[in-house]
């Protein structure tokens, strides 16, 4: 065997043995089990679609250990799931947020069995924040904490169509990921956990959510047990901007403003409808779905600023992020 080839090999298989002690088997579902990571010596983080009871759960360990684990909660919109133990477990090698490139070799190590599984590929698109394109009908929502009621396949359409735009802030990689992969790592050739793989959000897309969205859930759902999403209290839908104003801010569309509930965050901020919402603490805004997200990531309680078209001008204010 040539000596390069060799030495590539093995660092492979030196990698996942190196990872291998924080990848969990997860049984909260009747089917093949799925895995996990150990986030702490007591936290485990596992996708949320694996996990389809509140009770009876039990996780694996690498020595063969079989140990009882309780639900701290979920983060649906993520498909994350948090999980606790007694403590005893080895926490994994967490990489810096960003520090993946694309093109990059990546691995998906998993413990669906006693044994350790792995696959390997390259990343192919990385999450950069990017909105969704503007819908050439506009849609309402009401922003009240939550989305508007959507159907599941709908909901999934969605998904699929944010994912193939490179958006949905979640990490592609080109590989294949097995039965029991969902809840896994994404590790990278540096020895450290990049994400927590999942196949959760359909498509057939072989997908990781990226740590800095994994610390934001862990770090929500410790102190609350839920997550709690940014609420503004109005009723919006996706409009032109004034000619004006599109040529200022490079872009056609904004959100319009169609009702403000009453004592709510928009309210004490002095919205009115009729407004045209273009920026949110400093990113630009054309749907829905982009103000979703963004709502979704700023901190309740925080204080950030709001731009928008009134009456042809553009104008800024300040809007607090509230919760329900």
């Amino acid at each position: 065997m040539d000596t390069h080839l060799k030495q590539f090999s093995q660092g492979l298989a030196d990698l996942v043995a190196g990872a291998a002690e924080s990848l969990l088997r997860v049984e909260a579902r009747r089917r093949l089990p799925a895995s996990g990571i150990a986030w702490t010596d007591k936290l485990i983080v596992t996708a949320n679609h694996v996990v389809e009871t509140d009770e009876h759960i039990h996780i694996g360990t690498a020595a063969g250990e079989r140990v009882p684990a309780q639900l701290l909660g979920r983060d649906p919109r993520r498909d994350l799931a948090l999980l606790a133990v007694d403590g005893g477990l080895t926490p994994a090698a967490w990489a810096e947020a960003d520090s993946l490139r694309v093109g990059a070799l990546a691995l998906a190590l998993a413990r669906p069995r006693q044994g350790i599984r792995a696959a390997h590929g390259i990343v192919a698109g990385l999450p950069d924040g990017a909105e969704s394109r503007p819908r050439r009908h506009a849609r309402r929502a009401a922003l009240k904490g939550k989305g508007p009621q959507r159907g599941p396949g709908r909901k999934r359409r969605q998904w699929q169509k944010r994912i193939m735009r490179g958006g949905g802030g979640l990490i592609r990689v080109d590989l294949t990921m097995y039965p029991g992969f969902s809840g896994g790592a994404l590790l990278g050739v540096d020895g450290k956990v990049h994400g927590m793989t999942t196949s959760g959000f359909g498509g057939g897309f072989s997908l990781a959510i990226p740590v800095a969205a994994l610390s934001r859930s862990v770090a929500a759902l410790e102190e609350h047990g839920e997550i709690r999403s940014g609420y503004l209290g109005t009723g919006l839908q996706m409009a032109q901007l004034p000619a004006a104003a599109a040529e200022t801010l490079k872009r056609a569309a904004g959100l319009l403003i169609v009702s403000v509930e009453a004592d709510s965050p928009a309210a004490a901020a002095g919205m009115l409808v009729g407004d045209i919402v273009t920026a949110l603490d400093g990113q630009p805004l054309q749907d829905i779905d982009g103000l979703q997200n963004l709502l979704q990531q700023l901190e309740i309680g925080a204080t950030v600023s709001i731009e928008f078209v009134r009456g042809g001008a553009l104008q800024a204010g300040k809007i607090t992020i509230g919760a329900r």
